[in-house]
């Protein structure tokens, strides 16, 4: 049995990163990754920075059906908290079925004398993204969601989250259509600050 060897020199990761593309969940086409594809995209999930190891994420996979009962549920939260009417509601039960497979993954703050909370959300975030890498990795689309009903305490509620509990992404993967195409990205010289920054000067 080999050993296993970490942080090896890989271009073609690189590469990947450089040229992955977010795919519209409803442009999305097939039935996407199976169990054993969401498995690999959710263990890489689950290989993120963890301060103190505490695991502050967990994921819901919803495919099928349950898809439709968080439509359901999307929809009985728009008429309870916004007034929605009952025919506006409908049209908005397709939000959860816009892509084959949806993982909600949720970000869990655990208390901790030392660990802020503001850690722990980056560590979903970081979950979030490795999912978008891996699912890419195995030739399937993604695309990180969120809207108004990622912070809803109806579906939150109804997805039985706890109190130190929220939705960090409505996670959607398929199959890819039409090639994506690329959009306009950040101007590097403006992102990026080389050495210690000086302060201004005042006159």
């Amino acid at each position: 049995m080999s050993e296993q060897k970490f942080n090896v020199p890989n271009g073609e990761t690189y590469n990947l990163l450089m040229s992955r593309r977010s795919v519209v969940a409803k442009m999305m086409t097939g039935s996407g990754p199976d169990t054993d594809s969401i498995k690999q995209i959710l263990a890489a999930a689950m290989r993120v920075p963890d301060h103190g190891k505490l695991a502050p994420w967990r994921f819901i996979v919803l495919t099928g059906k349950d898809r439709e009962l968080l439509g359901d549920l999307i929809a009985k939260a728009l008429v309870e908290e916004n007034e929605t009417s009952p025919s506006v509601a409908e049209k908005m039960k397709g939000y959860a079925t816009q892509g084959p497979v949806l993982i909600v993954a949720i970000s869990r703050v655990i208390a901790h004398p030392v660990i802020p909370a503001w850690e722990q959300e980056l560590s979903a975030g970081a979950a979030c993204q490795n999912m978008l890498v891996a699912a890419t990795a195995l030739g399937f689309a993604g695309q990180w969601l969120t809207g108004w009903s990622a912070f809803s305490p109806t579906v939150m509620n109804g997805l039985g989250l706890a109190k130190n509990e929220r939705i960090a992404g409505l996670m959607f993967f398929g199959n890819h259509g039409e090639a994506p195409t690329d959009r306009k990205r950040p101007v590097f010289e403006e992102q990026v600050t080389w050495g210690f920054p000086m302060a201004e000067t005042k006159s």
